[in-house]
């Protein structure tokens, strides 16, 4: 999926360098390295009217403590950005469950209160009066999720791009601490680490590629007749446009275990979600 525009440029020289391939290599090396490898453009694009249009699909799967398959989730969602206000807008949030590993998901249940949702991204989407149109149910846990992996994937890539250096970690200052996720629950992140990973071809834009991970953070969460409380680990990359700041594509991968207690269940149980989340353009 990546090409390394080193190895484009490397054949480019080998192919038209003949008569003095290494003084040659040496000077492309070095313009390469100036032009596309020193900084990132920083800040995040203009919200110009100019509608940014995305696709997030998220797959959890649910596995008890040893490995073992006990069901699987997938949501969907039509993301867009770039309205002039700074506001972002969501529609066909479909919802779909399944208790076979080997099927394909079906079509789902769209949530209905996700159409045409808005709002601009801030701090103000932890906030519980932010959902206030939002049902009790259990599906309003995976619709609030779409909001919050999309505001860090473009906070990974926007805030942070004037500190970060080509193959250096950078660790996000001031992160550590419990926050509220919208009164349902609570979140404590132990530490969030960036890097600049390098340069990649994405949608006919030559991209930043950017990763992040954020170890042993622990959450709790209260919905309904059921409380979870456990760790998650997730990662992931962005690929970020060095000619628009748009994102091109991202990822994210999450661990957790959490330990369940349903009401009227005697007994809690362990249980591990491993979820796979992508975000795509929409042409």
């Amino acid at each position: 999926m990546k090409k390394k525009l080193m190895l484009a440029v490397a054949g480019i020289i080998m192919f038209s360098g003949i008569i003095s391939p290494y003084y040659c290599l040496g000077q492309n090396q070095k313009a390469l390295v100036c032009k596309y490898l020193t900084t990132l453009p920083s800040g995040k694009p203009e919200d110009d009217g100019m509608l940014q249009k995305y696709r997030m699909t998220a797959v959890y799967t649910n596995m008890d403590i040893y490995g073992n398959f006990t069901g699987k989730t997938k949501v969907t969602g039509d993301y867009t950005r770039g309205f002039k206000g700074g506001y972002s807008l969501w529609n066909n949030v479909f919802v779909s469950d399944s208790k076979s590993k080997a099927e394909p998901f079906s079509e789902g249940k769209k949530q209905d209160f996700m159409e045409n949702f808005k709002y601009i991204p801030s701090d103000s989407m932890m906030k519980e009066e932010a959902f206030k149109s939002f049902p009790t149910a259990i599906d309003n846990i995976f619709a609030r999720n779409l909001i919050w992996d999309m505001m860090g994937v473009e906070i990974f890539a926007w805030h942070y791009n004037d500190s970060l250096k080509l193959n250096k970690v950078f660790v996000i200052p001031n992160v550590k601490g419990e926050f509220a996720m919208a009164e349902i629950g609570k979140y404590n992140h132990e530490s969030i680490q960036l890097c600049w990973t390098g340069i990649s071809f994405m949608n006919n834009e030559l991209c930043a590629v950017i990763e992040y991970r954020a170890l042993n953070n622990k959450v709790e969460i209260t919905t309904g007749n059921i409380k979870t409380k456990g760790t998650e680990q997730y990662w992931g990359n962005t690929w970020i446009s060095l000619k628009s700041k748009q994102i091109e594509f991202a990822q994210i991968f999450s661990s957790t275990f959490q330990e369940i207690e349903v009401q009227g269940m005697s007994n809690k149980f362990i249980a591990k979600t491993i979820r796979e989340l992508k975000v795509e353009r929409i042409k």
